[in-house]
């Protein structure tokens, strides 16, 4: 992996994990209430190819925060939407979610990179967790982390 780092773990009463099929509307809920665009269609399939986390509280049980990446080419993992429950934002889940999936994308031999698009306002969050940032000229930008050197 060329990304340089400790990846953040989430909070101390926080797990991430793969999401499971009982988790597909709590996914939808905190992604809807972020107003990220992701459908119950893809969700599914997500879920289903353990391409899709949850962040859990520990304390509740309820799930926290959500990442949903799809791919887009057989050997890219792309982060799809990633989105924190808005009393827990500001405490690292949402970097510990896009962890997850990067290390998702190193444990997966036919995965050669992870890449997301996200707004411009975002490019500091991705360049710390090793994103490599490219500036696609209508206020996005997208990050590439390769995973394998090859």
């Amino acid at each position: 992996m060329t990304a340089e780092g400790a990846r953040p773990d989430p909070p101390a009463d926080v797990t991430v994990e793969p999401a499971t099929p009982g988790d597909r509307l709590d996914v939808l809920r905190v992604l809807d209430a972020a107003m990220l665009s992701t459908d119950a269609a893809t969700v599914d399939d997500r879920i289903d190819a353990g391409d899709a986390l949850v962040a859990r509280s520990a304390r509740t049980g309820g799930v926290v925060g959500a990442l949903v990446a799809v791919r887009p080419d057989p050997d890219r993992l792309h982060v799809d939407a990633v989105a924190v429950r808005r009393a827990r934002r500001g405490e690292g889940i949402g970097a510990a979610l896009v962890a997850a999936a990067l290390d998702r994308g190193a444990s997966d031999p036919a995965v050669a990179a992870v890449t997301a698009t996200f707004d411009a306002d975002l490019r500091g969050f991705y360049e710390g967790l090793g994103f490599a940032v490219e500036a696609s000229g209508c206020g996005r930008s997208s990050g590439r982390v390769w995973v394998d050197d090859n």
